[in-house]
């Protein structure tokens, strides 16, 4: 599907393909895993929190790139992410869980509700 250098290309890493992975801040060491992923042609991503560790700038490349590879290569793509605005942004179905269980699940603009989110979070919306 890609070669190492079209998944480098995709995640915007070229400059580190040679570095030592020691030497990579949390943000690139982030994207250099994704891109292990991508370069094994998986038809199913599992990521938890893809985007921690990075600044709000890599956060979106790095939530369209995987959204571009959902749509375009019929990947599917199951993360955990804890921040809900990129998950209402960026998914086409949430699952919000309380205590260990699903609390509820759909499309975000469903399940993303202030009532949900006071019940789930103990946080009002404003």
């Amino acid at each position: 599907m890609w070669s190492y250098l079209d998944v480098l290309e995709m995640m915007n890493i070229e400059d580190l393909a040679m570095r030592d992975i020691n030497e990579l801040s949390g943000g690139q060491e982030q994207r250099v895993f994704i891109a292990r992923a991508l370069a094994q042609e998986p038809e199913v991503l599992l990521l938890d929190e893809p985007t921690s560790n990075l600044d709000i700038q890599h956060q979106l490349e790095v939530m369209e790139i995987i959204r571009d590879l959902v749509v375009k290569n019929g990947i599917s793509a199951i993360m955990a992410v804890h921040d809900l605005n990129l998950a209402s942004r960026y998914t086409d179905r949430v699952v919000i869980m309380k205590e260990g269980k699903v609390f509820d699940a759909g499309s975000p603009s469903d399940v993303l509700t202030p009532e949900n989110i006071r019940s789930v979070y103990n946080v009002e919306l404003m």
